[in-house]
């Protein structure tokens, strides 16, 4: 699944807060599935250095780890990994290609 209402400032991590209503139905699932391990994919643009980016996504994959953490109250269910630029899902030399790329990605890695 991928998240379309995961909201970042450029360049920052911080979770804004129209993210907080998807990412509540996640926690609302992962608490009614309990069996349910998530890995959290962060990914940005080609925008910055390759360094910067990783780091970039990192810090947002983190930032969606801690928030279902603490909603959810299973940390071992989720795994976060960020994967900067290197897996774009639309081309990055037009705003629209960048703004899809920037994205957080759920994937259900065991049952």
């Amino acid at each position: 699944m991928v998240s379309n209402t995961t909201f970042f400032d450029t360049g920052n991590p911080v979770l804004l807060r129209p993210s907080y209503t998807e990412l509540k139905c996640v926690a609302a699932i992962l608490r009614a599935n309990l069996s349910l391990q998530v890995k959290i994919g962060g990914h940005t643009d080609n925008v910055g250095s390759v360094s910067l980016n990783q780091t970039l996504s990192q810090n947002r994959a983190n930032a969606v780890s801690y928030y279902l953490q603490d909603q959810v109250r299973e940390a071992t269910k989720l795994t976060a990994k960020g994967y900067g630029h290197i897996k774009p899902v639309l081309d990055n030399h037009t705003e629209t290609g960048k703004q899809s790329n920037r994205r957080v990605e759920f994937r259900i890695i065991r049952k």
